[in-house]
């Protein structure tokens, strides 16, 4: 069902950003058993996958400081992230997938009828390296003019940077921008750019967007598409 809190322009939209774990894709897998392999060489107890989780969405080093219960060893973090991050890059696609639905609304998103096909792109705050390689192996790559991640700004999701960049970049106003994420990251980093925002129930923090409202809220990428044909 589409919740509106704020109509939405959908003829002004000319660029639509999206978030990629949990908006795009369903990584929560990979990321599960990434975390409690490096959970597992530092001789530290496994974690569920549903706890796991929960630690999804503030990039690859808050995702391992919490997984080990933020340590104040800073050396040890650093070594447990690189360990992450090797780990994860060999196994970042045995079960991640594409949301059902997801193809689908791409094609018709980005080629709109009545008007100039719209440009997408991802900004995730998962590393920028992986990010690629999961949007390439999966056969997104079509659909997006940019991807960046978590390490290609100075800052991360909320704050705006990665969001104006992108914008200044494929030449869209904020007005004419929305970003679409399942976290309140999305809908926060939506409103600190001036863009307009969408939230996705199906992902892996939809419970966040309720302390920061996006524009619109809904359940399936279908909804998506209905809403920027």
């Amino acid at each position: 069902m589409i919740q509106t809190n704020r109509a939405l322009p959908a003829e002004k939209i000319r660029l639509v950003l999206w978030d990629l774990d949990g908006t795009l894709v369903d990584s929560a897998l990979d990321l599960a058993h990434s975390i409690n392999g490096m959970l597992r060489q530092f001789k530290r107890p496994e974690l569920p996958v549903q706890t796991i989780g929960t630690f999804i969405g503030d990039g690859a080093p808050m995702l391992v400081r919490r997984a080990l219960g933020d340590p104040q060893d800073e050396s040890f973090v650093r070594e447990a992230l690189e360990y992450f991050l090797l780990y994860y890059r060999e196994h970042k696609l045995d079960n991640t997938f594409v949301y059902d639905g997801i193809i689908p609304a791409l094609h018709a998103i980005g080629s709109r009828s009545g008007g100039a096909p719209r440009k997408q792109a991802i900004l995730t705050n998962k590393p920028v390296r992986p990010s690629r390689d999961i949007v390439a192996g999966l056969g997104l790559g079509q659909f997006f003019v940019q991807v960046y991640g978590g390490n290609s700004f100075e800052t991360k999701k909320p704050d705006p940077l990665g969001a104006k960049t992108m914008m200044q970049e494929l030449g869209c106003a904020p007005e004419e921008t929305v970003m679409i994420g399942d976290s309140q990251n999305d809908s926060l980093t939506a409103h600190n750019a001036g863009m307009w925002s969408i939230g996705v129930t199906y992902g892996f923090a939809p419970e966040s967007l309720i302390k920061a409202p996006p524009d619109v809220v809904v359940d399936t990428p279908a909804e998506i598409a209905e809403l920027l044909r």
